[in-house]
């Protein structure tokens, strides 16, 4: 769905928030652009150490499952 914002004097646009909160963007996250023929991508740039902690919070969630099970077959 698309939504229509003037570019500012400094070139600026305002990503709606319906947008931001889609892919989880807070003020002071990185951003890369890239042009797709007429288009201009935004994508949210995720740190090394994001993607490690969110790594082992799904390590934590099945070690904490496979205790649940074992308890279960005692």
């Amino acid at each position: 769905s698309g939504m229509t914002h003037r570019v500012g004097r400094k070139g600026q646009v305002v990503i709606p928030k319906a947008f931001r909160a889609a892919v989880s963007l807070e003020p002071g996250d990185e951003v890369t652009f890239s042009r797709e023929g007429n288009a201009i991508r935004v994508e949210r740039v995720v740190s090394p150490d994001a993607l490690m902690g969110r790594l082992a919070g799904h390590r934590l969630v099945e070690a904490l499952e496979k205790d649940r099970q074992a308890e279960r077959r005692r």
